[in-house]
């Protein structure tokens, strides 16, 4: 099975029999995963692309998962955080999830038990997405930008939320005709149109990769 393009996990942990064994589980299953052995490497990629779940070891060789922890509930993207420890006392437990930790898993644990954790970490999903003043209500089907709402037909509403999600990914005019039309193959001025009407509206987060398509970014 192909790994999701949409969804990504991201693993921290120093121990890389740990690391290989989860991924192959994940990708096995669809899921689309990368693994950090230290802090640097791993805050240097969630700057670059946030994943949807990350699974944090906490004792690091340049850092504590519980501070990494931290920093991810800190920012402005919401990941579901599982902790993956050694350390698995009732009140180790109860530390990390009064940290923000979404849930706590012991070593040595079963990979299809963690796969199953994992999953209910995608089902919960985000109703609701944030890019710098761009708030995206999935629920109510409702676009602000800087507090002001903006009036989207459906697929104005299906292209921003795709674009958001995939933040930083660039995005060819195809692959948005694929997902958000359903065509295979087709006018590509439509997705052209759709931007232009999304930037007029105010949200000048496209970037055009000229000959390619559009790269969504959050302003800062």
């Amino acid at each position: 099975m192909a790994p999701s393009l949409e969804k990504i996990v991201y693993i921290l942990e120093d121990d890389k029999s740990i690391c290989e064994l989860v991924e192959t589980t994940l990708q096995m299953n669809g899921i689309a995963c990368r693994s950090y052995y230290t802090v640097k490497d791993f805050m240097a990629a969630v700057k670059d692309r946030a994943p949807d779940v990350a699974l944090l070891d906490v004792m690091l060789p340049d850092g504590n998962g519980l501070d990494v922890l931290a920093s991810l509930k800190s920012g402005k993207n919401e990941i579901y955080c599982i902790m993956l420890s050694a350390l698995g006392s009732e009140l180790d437990k109860v530390k990390g999830l009064n940290a923000g930790a979404d849930d706590y898993v012991s070593k040595p644990f079963g990979v299809l038990e963690l796969l199953a954790r994992v999953n209910v970490a995608f089902r919960r999903g985000r109703s609701d997405l944030n890019r710098g003043g761009l708030y995206l209500d999935e629920t109510s089907m409702t676009v602000t930008l800087n507090g002001k709402k903006l009036d989207l037909n459906n697929k104005e509403f299906q292209l921003l939320k795709y674009c958001m999600e995939n933040e930083g990914k660039v995005l060819t005019r195809e692959k948005l005709l694929i997902s958000i039309w359903g065509y295979e193959s087709g006018e590509t001025r439509t997705v052209d149109n759709h931007i232009a009407r999304l930037r007029k509206l105010g949200v000048d987060y496209f970037e055009t990769v000229f000959g390619v398509g559009y790269k969504f970014v959050t302003k800062k």
